[in-house]
């Protein structure tokens, strides 16, 4: 049975891993935390006096274009506790609601009803973003500049007014690929756009998890595959190099070898396990999110989620019953330098303008999480320095959200980066499988 060493407990690593196992590979995968998911993961809320409540990290949410996530969940077994919602619900300082949802039209006409029924766009700004639709439609896999201009340059080539900018396509880019539009490669917004909203009628319905995101690949997850170990607190510290192959992993002071080796680990560590991969990163940056938890003392909505407008805070999801609330804000540099008093101050004051109760109601406690290296930035220019997941080394292979897997820095990308990578080490064994699931277009 051929051997593979993956470093990272992320969610490229635990695709890999899941991949080779049931490929027939004996699989050790080794994570430095005590738990998995990395930046997709849950804990105890700290400070609470029930020490069953686990909150997520931040809110991570998938479409059902996102179709290796979702084969990765199946492997798994937990494709069930994902809830998908139909509806998206915009709301503007005041409370004042639209919806967007797929009607009756095929696609990519199945927004026609709602979208023209939009209360928070103008009649020009509607035909606006039309006509860029249609543009972006046209254009895609044509223009040879998108991954050397921002998102908002090409947003304003096509005369999108600021109105149309600020509260439907930045509203829907930024949370999409965590990053602000003139800091964003325009690929990556055309892919968004182009697989969560036009190509099928069903895409650009939102998946939540119905449980803490740790649950999704908890140890009982695992149990189906004998020949995938999980070691946890096991950092990877060095790969040691013979010639043009790498021989060893060494964790916790103990040599561990195998046939394969998979580096899932984050751009800025890779360099001190293995400093000889001629990679440079120097254009690589971070983008930040941010998640504020606020339990109150009453529900203050009903509704399961919500987009705010004209705000700092960009989503609202309902985590139980209206009375605990998670805020999300992402590419949030403004908040870096925030205390957190003033975060949840900013947070309540916010929700306030959206959700009337929240002002009569009292908070019992609060949680911040800055996430400062949520995602790597997906800047014009950026894409072209992304790593395939071969390397000089014969059996050593690259996975992570910032490689280059045809997808922007989301749970997504890092899926199919570890099954790329996947598909490398099969190949090279002599025993090619594919694990990649194709885009929907």
């Amino acid at each position: 049975m051929p051997t593979a060493i993956v470093l990272g407990g992320g969610l490229a690593g635990l695709a890999a891993a899941a991949a080779l196992g049931e490929a027939g590979f004996q699989v050790d995968l080794f994570e430095s935390r005590g738990f998995l998911g990395g930046r997709a993961t849950s804990y105890p809320a700290a400070g609470s006096e029930n020490e069953s409540e686990i909150i997520d990290n931040c809110q991570h949410v998938l479409l059902r274009c996102c179709g290796n996530l979702l084969d990765f969940y199946g492997r798994l077994g937990v494709a069930d506790r994902i809830q998908f919602h139909k509806d998206f619900f915009f709301i503007e300082p005041g409370g004042r609601i639209s919806v967007l949802k797929a009607g009756r039209f095929p696609a990519p006409l199945h927004f026609t009803g709602s979208f023209w029924r939009l209360s928070f766009l103008s009649l020009p700004d509607k035909l606006s973003v039309a006509r860029a639709l249609l543009a972006l439609r046209s254009e895609r896999g044509k223009r040879k500049d998108l991954e050397r201009i921002s998102m908002l340059e090409w947003l304003r080539e096509k005369r999108q007014s600021e109105n149309a900018i600020r509260r439907f396509w930045s509203q829907v880019l930024v949370s999409a690929i965590n990053e602000d539009l003139e800091r964003m490669a325009a690929i990556h917004g055309f892919q968004v756009f182009w697989l969560g909203f036009l190509a099928r009628s069903d895409s650009y319905e939102m998946g939540v998890p119905a449980v803490p995101l740790g649950e999704l690949y908890a140890s009982d997850a695992w149990r189906g595959m004998e020949n995938v170990s999980i070691h946890l607190r096991a950092p990877v510290e060095q790969l040691i190099v013979e010639g043009a192959c790498v021989r060893a992993a060494i964790t916790r002071g103990e040599q561990c070898t195998a046939d394969f080796y998979i580096s899932t680990l984050p751009f800025e560590r890779l360099p001190a396990v293995l400093p000889d991969l001629d990679l440079s990163f120097e254009r690589f940056e971070h983008s930040p999110i941010t998640g504020v938890h606020l339990w109150f003392d009453r529900p203050v909505t009903e509704l399961p989620h919500a987009t705010l407008l004209d705000r700092t805070i960009q989503w609202m999801f309902n985590k139980s019953e209206g009375r605990h609330i998670q805020a999300v804000i992402s590419a949030s540099r403004s908040l870096i330098e925030m205390n957190r008093a003033d975060v949840i101050a900013l947070t309540v004051r916010e929700l306030g303008e959206f959700f009337p109760r929240v002002k009569d109601a009292t908070i019992e406690k609060a949680h911040v999480v800055k996430e400062l290296r949520a995602t790597f930035s997906a800047a014009p220019g950026v894409e072209e320095l992304r790593p395939s997941c071969t390397t000089k080394y014969g059996n050593f292979f690259l996975a992570g959200d910032w490689t280059r897997s045809g997808w922007p820095a989301t749970m997504e990308g890092a899926v199919r980066s570890g099954y790329i990578a996947a598909e490398a080490v099969t190949r090279t064994a002599g025993c090619p499988q594919r694990f990649l699931v194709p885009d929907i277009a």
